[in-house]
Order: C-alpha cells, then structure tokens, then sequence
C-alpha cells in the first residue's frame, strides 16, 4: 500500500497510475482538490488497479497526523510513503511558506509514518535538479524559495538515516530536471525564461510520463539507504569548471 502526497494532478497523478497499473493500493492525498483526486482514483479502478483518496494538508500537523493514522486504521499497514507535494511558487504565499511545506511538512510527515511503515518499507523524496545541485549550480530566478527549502527538507530527511536504519525502512531521493508540462515549469517560464530555454539547448526535458515512472519504479529499486536516481539533465552530474 501507497501513500502518495500532492496526487491529485501532476507528477504524484501519474505516479498513481503507474503504481496502479503495477498491482500496488494507491491512496491519493490531496489538499483540495477533492474531485481531480476522486477521478485519478477512479480511472486507476477502471484500468483494473486499487485506489483510494485523502484529504488533507500536509502542513498542518493535525491534519497530516489524521491523515496517518486514518491510512494505517483502514489498511493496518503503510508499506511506502511517496513525499511529492511541495510548493513555493503559489501566488501571495507566505514567506514561510516553501520551508513550510518542502522541509517541515515533509520531515513531519516522515516521523508521523515511521511507526506505521512496516520494515522492509520504503520513504521516496520526490525533489528537483535545481534544489538538488543549488549550490554548485544556478538557480533559476523565482525558484530560490524552493530550492533552498527543498535542499533543506532533503538534508533534514537523511539526517534520519540511524532510524531508517533502525526500523529497517529504506529512504530514496528521485531528483529530476525541469518537468516537461508541469504547472512550475510553466510559472518558470513567465518567471526566468532565459533559465528555461537554457536547459531546453542541453536536450530534451524529462516528461511527467517518464519522471513518474522513474519515481513509480523508486518504490522497489534495490538500492543503498539514501540513494539518489536522477531524471534528465545528465550535464548536472558533471563536475563544474572552476576555471
């Protein structure tokens, strides 16, 4: 059973589809947007698949403890978390909001499901090349919120590794480049174009498809506690020159 944050649309959408389509129950939180989330649910029970939804706002942590223990008291298990919601970019967000919603909320969350995850379970950072990589690189103009947060919550999430270890719960980061298609880039492109177009000239961006499959796929990939899969922007791993 998996629980996927920020599922209604999106990355965290197709993530519950692919995981669907794979066999896995798919619970589908949501903050709002009640009835995108019923219909991811119901198209992933049309195809055959095992889907249910939840509301409810990570960053507030009486709402994200009932959404925990409401998954474990319907299913008596959590065997992954999928951390994919995050934010920032929001029209008359609070200052505090990114580090809010991408570092608080997310080691919150994380420390609210490690006694419910069974051992063997899995938690997936879902996060970005650009708050991966943001102090060696670049940051595209308007997305520093983010990334700055993001690289915090990421940071805060392996600094739990001696409890992972412990409770034998494995933790996976999926960073990705830009999204082809998805509602940041599309705010990027207003924002800093420039920052766009250039990782546009490095080749062709990852699609939602492709970065949810690779996100899907992170739920059972063997691998060394704490490990990181990269999507697309294959020039980030490079060392950069210093002269």
């Amino acid at each position: 059973m998996v629980l996927i944050t920020g599922a209604s649309r999106g990355i965290g959408a197709e993530t519950a589809r692919v995981l669907g389509a794979r066999g896995d129950h798919v619970v589908i939180n949501y903050r709002e947007k009640r009835r995108r989330a019923e219909a991811v649910a119901a198209a992933i029970v049309a195809a055959g698949g095992s889907a249910s939804t939840a509301a409810a706002d990570i960053t507030d942590a009486e709402a994200a403890a009932g959404l925990i223990d409401g998954v474990a008291a319907e299913f008596g298990r959590l065997d992954v978390l999928v951390l994919n919601a995050s934010g920032g970019l929001e029209h008359g967000a609070a200052a505090d909001y990114a580090m809010a919603v991408n570092r608080d909320a997310q080691l919150r969350l994380t420390r609210l499901a490690l006694p419910r995850l069974r051992a063997g379970g899995r938690v997936v950072f879902v996060t970005s090349h650009q708050a991966h990589f943001s102090e060696t690189r670049p940051v595209p103009g308007g997305y520093e919120p983010i990334a700055r947060s993001k690289l915090a919550g990421e940071r805060a999430l392996r600094d739990l590794g001696g409890e992972f270890s412990r409770r034998g719960i494995d933790f996976v980061v999926v960073s990705g480049d830009m999204i082809d298609g998805t509602m940041i880039v599309r705010l990027l492109e207003r924002r800093d174009p420039d920052a766009v177009a250039d990782r546009r000239d490095h080749g062709a961006l990852p699609t939602v498809a492709e970065f949810a499959t690779a996100v899907a796929d992170a739920t059972t990939v063997a691998a060394e506690p704490g490990h990181t899969v990269y999507v697309g922007g294959t020039d980030f791993l490079n060392p950069v020159r210093t002269s």
